[in-house]
């Protein structure tokens, strides 16, 4: 299935029915009066978050969802039928956004949560309504109310606990693969990983959740190489872990790069924790290897992890330390939920 993280779609609330007008004509029934029916609801536009979905691929082959007017009202005082909901099924961390691409509508962070985009238009009143003490037989009825009508856009930033940035070609893949079931295309040139990759990691019966990013290069949020477009991806992110190609002449430019493409990014992605690991520690002897590590911690200002997916030499303290990280953000947000409840 191919990953989609992006669409924009126009949605519009079915119109409201017709009242009725309609009168008792009934054998015997001398002065039957009114009795026209309301016309019914217009069905509404519905987001629900679903947690079987995990792209919105099904937004590229449809881009426009109307929802069924009401029924007209009619006589003997019937209220029409109303009109049908039209259900949006979104994966787990999608954002719903105004047109302008920047107004926040709703942000669909938990399985079963649900959210009205646009409201059906409400029946038009029959005749009946309209009796009074001075015009007994009313030849009046409302039309119903139109429907409302929006362009939204769909933002998807997947829900993962730590996340995997770097250079192309600085082990990102291999080290998910390494560590979890994931199995995300491995190669030995730039730019293999075209779309973010999700792998879970299990580890001392707990775990938590991997995202592997494309590889950013220097200018990325200008728009070369793949861009920045996937950086969101990890803003929901507890723990980056900057994977640095040990094999690379200067480790200590090649963190500063990816370094300035996340500050330039913004949204606190450069505020995150981070772990800083060397990886394909296995090329490279002992004594290589001591001098791009002492290089890249003077650059990076923190302790360097020695890892090698191939070997998985090192992968096991950087996923102990990531989870410390994870666990302590999901203690932080328990707290704040407790305390909006209790507010």
């Amino acid at each position: 299935m191919r990953f989609l993280d992006s669409a924009k779609i126009w949605l519009k609330s079915g119109d409201g029915g017709a009242g009725s007008i309609s009168f008792r004509r009934e054998k015997y029934i001398e002065f039957g009066g009114p009795d026209g029916g309301d016309g019914g609801r217009g069905g509404h536009v519905i987001a629900r978050c679903v947690d079987d979905l995990n792209t919105l691929i099904d937004f590229r082959y449809k881009q426009h969802f109307k929802a069924q007017r009401g029924m007209h009202g009619m006589g003997r005082q019937r209220t029409g039928k109303t009109g049908d909901d039209v259900l949006l099924k979104l994966p787990v961390g999608t954002q719903i956004l105004a047109e302008d691409g920047e107004t926040l509508i709703a942000d669909m962070t938990e399985p079963g949560q649900e959210i009205v985009l646009a409201r059906g238009g409400d029946g038009g009143r029959g005749n009946i309504h309209f009796k009074s003490s001075t015009n007994r037989a009313p030849r009046r009825a409302e039309p119903g109310w139109p429907g409302e009508e929006r362009w939204v856009w769909l933002k998807l930033k997947l829900l993962a606990d730590a996340g995997l940035v770097g250079l192309p070609n600085a082990g990102k893949s291999t080290f998910l693969s390494a560590v979890s079931r994931a199995r995300p295309k491995i190669g030995d040139y730039p730019f293999t990983t075209l779309e973010p990759k999700l792998g879970t990691i299990e580890f001392d019966d707990d775990g938590f959740v991997m995202a592997d990013i494309p590889g950013l290069i220097e200018g990325a949020h200008e728009g070369k190489g793949l861009g920045d477009r996937f950086l969101g991806h990890v803003e929901r992110c507890s723990v980056l872990i900057h994977l640095v190609d040990a094999t690379q002449e200067d480790v200590a430019d090649a963190y500063r790069t990816v370094r300035a493409e996340l500050l330039a990014y913004g949204h606190d992605l450069g505020d995150k924790p981070e772990i800083v690991c060397l990886s394909k520690c296995d090329a490279l002897d002992e004594e290589s290897l001591e001098e791009q590590a002492h290089l890249l911690a003077e650059a990076a200002r923190r302790p360097v992890h020695r890892v090698s997916a191939a070997s998985g030499q090192g992968t096991r303290p950087v996923l102990g330390e990531a989870l410390e990280l994870v666990r302590e953000r999901r203690r932080t947000e328990r707290e704040q939920r407790a305390e909006r409840r209790e507010g």
